[in-house]
């Protein structure tokens, strides 16, 4: 995977990148494994507003994922290498020998032509999915589960990777792309080596309108409003902000303000990424 650097024809063309797309392999992507949705950015399932600056952007396909890797003990050949618009990483469809294709993420290293397979006894290269209790110390991982079954959870954007520690009794010991060092079942699933495509972070959008086709509206400062828009608006001219510590749109504190509920998940936490 490259970038690309072009001539400075204007100023938003000046620092920006693009992708070589040099490892993709197959333009239109798999029309099984494909679905069209309405565009809902933004809004929870009763239409309301949720998450701000999201909406527009340019129409997109959505690729259907297989992060289970339920198909046990059988093998699957790597058919191609696609885009996927939804996400930073690439993905890769695979053939398996029942005749059923399914789309994964693509690691570091997969290539056209190589076998797969999802088994306690696999190899252990990249690609391949085996359970943490059958891999050594120190194996790089990615599209790890949380629970036996329910599927990969952690670990999915591009360059991303997590390490297995170690393993003690029926736990494993697990360092997480932000740091956090967690305990996780080792009877959960885990796909051996790095999220490909890991120049992603490196990319420069270059210009707002290309951030919009990305599905990004405007962000507009809260002391740029209203009293009535924001907490920080009003007054005449540049003016502080008028209260003690910065607030968010409904008044709650914006800084050091903790906002993530208790799990019962966290008491496998063993240290936390700050």
């Amino acid at each position: 995977m490259a970038l690309k650097s072009y001539q400075p024809t204007s100023a938003g063309r000046r620092h920006q990148t693009g992708y070589t797309f040099e490892e993709i392999t197959k333009s239109r992507p798999e029309k099984s494994l494909t679905k069209c949705v309405k565009q809902d950015a933004g809004r929870n399932n009763q239409g309301k507003l949720s998450v701000r600056h999201r909406g527009g952007g340019a129409r997109k396909i959505i690729r259907i994922l297989d992060f289970k890797r339920d198909k046990i003990g059988i093998p699957g050949k790597i058919a191609a290498i696609e885009y996927d618009p939804h996400r930073s990483a690439r993905i890769a469809l695979v053939f398996y020998i029942d005749g059923e294709k399914r789309y994964i993420l693509a690691p570091q290293g997969l290539k056209v032509g190589e076998t797969i397979l999802t088994a306690p006894e696999a190899e252990l290269k990249p690609g391949n999915c085996l359970p943490l209790r059958s891999m050594p110390s120190g194996t790089l991982v990615h599209n790890l589960e949380l629970e036996p079954g329910r599927g990969g959870k952690l670990v999915r954007s591009a360059g991303a990777a997590a390490q297995l520690m170690a393993k003690e009794g029926d736990y494993a010991l697990i360092r997480l792309p932000s740091g956090e060092m967690r305990r996780i079942r080792i009877d959960c699933y885990a796909t051996v080596g790095a999220v490909g495509n890991e120049e992603h972070q490196t990319l420069s959008i270059g210009k707002a309108g290309r951030r919009r086709n990305m599905g990004w509206r405007p962000q507009v400062r809260g002391s740029a409003m209203t009293p009535r828009d924001h907490p920080h608006g009003g007054g005449e001219g540049r003016t502080p902000i008028g209260m003690p510590g910065p607030k968010t749109p409904w008044g709650k504190p914006a800084l050091g303000f903790k906002t993530r509920q208790s799990k019962p998940s966290d008491k496998l936490i063993v240290k936390r990424r700050k």
